[in-house]
């Protein structure tokens, strides 16, 4: 399994709303020169995340983005999901029409439990235990 970019991208602009947050709106210009994204797949990806409900827009002079809850309310699996759709480790997972041999594949058993994992880590991660990672690892710099 291989994230695609729109996910990458996607999630480190999130990122930087969440290590942002209640500090005012970000102008997209800003997350894409720290992200290094480029601003117009910036704009195709904002625009997917605010029709989700996941971040907001704010118009005028001293406009951008924002979260539209606090870090701790969202999940990183739920944006995931957003971004880059269900995790799907083997189609016969999904349908289990797909293959004859679903009720007694051993394969098709470990890759449900794979694909159960993934999403419960992915779940189990807020906007804001990534925030508290980014400060931790950020704390452990120092330069001599």
């Amino acid at each position: 399994m291989k994230l695609s970019t729109r996910t990458r991208y996607g999630i480190r602009a999130v990122l930087e709303l969440a290590e942002n947050y209640g500090k005012g709106p970000l102008q997209l210009k800003i997350i894409a020169q720290r992200q290094d994204i480029s601003v117009k797949y910036l704009e195709q990806l904002m625009a997917v995340l605010r029709s989700a409900g996941f971040i907001k827009s704010i118009r005028g002079s001293k406009g951008g983005y924002m979260l539209a809850k606090a870090p701790m309310q969202i999940k990183l699996g739920d944006v995931f999901y957003c971004l880059e759709g269900p995790v799907i480790i083997s189609e016969c997972v999904e349908n289990e029409s797909y293959c004859t041999r679903t009720n007694d594949c051993v394969a098709r058993q470990i890759w449900a439990e794979v694909q159960k994992a993934i999403m419960g880590v992915l779940q189990s991660i807020t906007l804001q235990n990534l925030v508290d990672r980014a400060k931790h690892n950020k704390s452990l710099d120092y330069h001599i």
